[in-house]
């Protein structure tokens, strides 16, 4: 038996905003989610439990059957595994976004133009952290370069924990002032951010930015904060063999804690630009060297919701939906039972551009249990279905419907 759940982060969305009154999933052409949908169980899922952030973290971990209230220790240290830092008990690890920030008279007037700098190059990334690594590394704070903007910061002191930090993508195009970390210790992190503002504002690597008509990375911003998590091994609580396929180290970290596999795809870059192809082709080779369970992961239409691009993220959930066809048609040519499930970890509405804690449309598929209806893969469709209360659940759900 084989089992596969699809995850295009971020897919839901309002009836309102850029597309009046229409959704992203209602607009897109996406016959192979529709068709599993119309011969499938479907339903909403809530992913965030009550008083838990709307963040990936959170939801991709009850996904993926881990209680958030039991095994979720933060962000950032879950990306810290998939760089491989090993961390201490009494360290903290927080993300180290690479922003845009605005000029302005005092700092804390500056607005936050862009949380991911246009998106930066990888190895134009690493060149800036690798100033910031000269000039601010210490005793106490350690950093390490990641994917495009997203990086890492440990905190050997541990002085983060009792800090109120505050995404950046939450915050586009206000003012930082009421936004900067707050609490017993923040200052030290206010004065990093101010220091890194510094550095980077002249880094040539920000000076060729700037000539091209892209926005500099001309500063770092600190999120995500938490320990070293402590996650059991999948396949102790499942019976299962499985790999996570992704571009992002949240998920990446995710896989390495749970002692999953985490295949490298060439030319994943979390964004619309991904290689689409090149990560279903990974799933199959997940399933052909003998794994159960595989979950792919797809960041793109949460990037395009975050940046309000209403036809960007359209074509996103459609490239996701061949994506799913692709997959389909490899299992249904293998011969072998399978159970796939299609499903977003939260909702990034356009009109929003953040992460909101709403139940999400799900579908569970079974060739071998259809029923068939008019039901497509819809918010407004999805409110017809059943219910499940708890991520945890999706997956119980599809080891029943295997049975």
């Amino acid at each position: 038996m084989r089992y596969l759940i699809v995850l295009g982060d971020g897919m839901a969305d309002y009836l309102k905003g850029p597309l009046g009154q229409s959704t992203p999933l209602e607009m897109a052409y996406k016959p192979n989610m529709d068709y599993l949908a119309s011969r499938g169980m479907t339903g909403l899922i809530q992913t965030i439990p009550h008083g838990m952030k709307p963040a990936s973290d959170v939801a991709n971990l009850s996904v993926l059957g881990y209680d958030p209230a039991v095994y979720y220790s933060g962000r950032s240290p879950l990306e810290a595994l998939a760089m491989g830092v090993i961390m201490e008990e009494t360290d903290i690890a927080l993300r180290a976004n690479l922003v845009t920030l605005s000029q302005a008279q005092t700092f804390e007037d500056k607005i936050m133009l862009d949380y991911s700098a246009d998106e930066i190059p990888t190895h134009q990334a690493k060149l800036l952290i690798d100033a910031i690594k000269r000039e601010m590394q210490n005793d106490r704070f350690n950093f390490y370069a990641g994917v495009s903007y997203r990086h890492c910061l440990i905190d050997k002191q541990g002085g983060g924990k009792d800090v109120a930090f505050t995404p950046p993508h939450d915050i586009s195009d206000k003012k930082i002032g009421e936004y900067l970390p707050k609490g017993e210790g923040a200052q030290a992190f206010i004065d990093l951010i101010k220091k890194s503002q510094k550095i980077l504002e002249t880094h040539p690597v920000n000076i060729n930015r700037a000539k091209e008509g892209k926005n500099k990375a001309n500063a770092l911003w600190f999120w995500g904060a938490g320990t070293k998590p402590k996650l059991v091994p999948f396949y102790e609580k499942y019976q299962l063999k499985g790999a996570i396929i992704s571009a992002v180290d949240l998920l990446k970290g995710i896989a390495a804690g749970a002692d999953m596999e985490a295949p490298t795809v060439q030319g994943a870059t979390g964004n619309i630009d991904t290689n689409f192809q090149g990560k279903a082709q990974a799933v199959i080779d997940a399933f052909e060297r003998g794994l159960d369970f595989a979950y792919l992961h797809i960041e793109a239409p949460d990037e395009c919701g975050h940046r309000g691009q209403a036809q960007a993220k359209i074509k996103a959930i459609e490239k996701i939906d061949e994506v799913v066809g692709m997959l389909v048609d490899y299992l249904n040519k293998a011969g072998e039972d399978y159970v796939i499930a299609v499903l977003c970890d939260h909702a990034t509405p356009l009109c929003l551009r953040t992460h909101v804690s709403d139940p999400v449309p799900y579908i569970i598929y079974n060739p071998r249990k259809e029923t068939i209806s008019d039901t497509k893969y819809t918010e407004k469709d999805a409110q017809k279905g059943e219910f499940l209360s708890k991520g945890q659940m999706l997956i119980e759900k599809m080891l029943e419907m295997s049975r």
